[in-house]
């Protein structure tokens, strides 16, 4: 019996380890525009200009989606929302809200497990940068340090959202989507 009890302790205490160590915090660089990006101390245009294009491609992919403008305004303010190029499955248009600003590996650290992407600013928490997961980033430009997860590449939106959940108060959605084709 006190064999297998300190036997689960110890896996306890290497599962807590394995954990934290996954949530090792990431040095990123916030920026809004590249012109920002540059008047930082260590990044070059080429780093720049490359991220922020990076990070423009992959806003189409990681975006969240809406089927109205107005659920699209809802979340992220007026005018703040854009046509997507992908449509729903019976024709009809998808949105998603404008690109805010991007982040990208920091030229301080080993940034090979930081993704390059596209920020959103919340209707809810305009201090804020987040990520098209709705993770929250920083609220300032600059160099910051997010939580590992926060650095992982955002998840393909294949799907359009019905209802008001991006943002500080938003919880974990999975029901009421439609797809769209692509």
């Amino acid at each position: 019996m006190k064999r297998s009890r300190s036997l689960k302790l110890a896996l306890m205490g290497a599962s807590a380890l394995s954990l934290a160590a996954c949530d090792n915090p990431e040095n990123v660089a916030v920026f809004e525009s590249v012109e920002q990006c540059l008047n930082e101390a260590g990044f070059d245009r080429e780093t720049c200009e490359s991220n922020f294009k990076q990070a423009t491609a992959e806003h189409v992919r990681v975006a969240p989606k809406y089927t109205s403008a107005a659920d699209c305004e809802a979340d992220f303010g007026a005018a703040q929302c854009e046509i997507a190029p992908q449509t729903t499955q019976d024709g009809g248009s998808v949105f998603m809200p404008l690109m805010m600003g991007y982040m990208m590996g920091s030229m301080m650290a080993n940034s090979s497990r930081v993704a390059t992407q596209p920020l959103y600013r919340s209707n809810d928490d305009r201090g804020n940068f987040r990520t098209g997961d709705n993770q929250k980033v920083a609220g300032k430009t600059g160099i910051t340090q997010v939580p590992a997860q926060v650095a992982k590449a955002p998840t393909t939106k294949t799907s359009t959202i019905r209802r008001n959940v991006f943002g500080a108060s938003a919880r974990a959605f999975t029901g009421g989507s439609s797809s769209f084709g692509g």
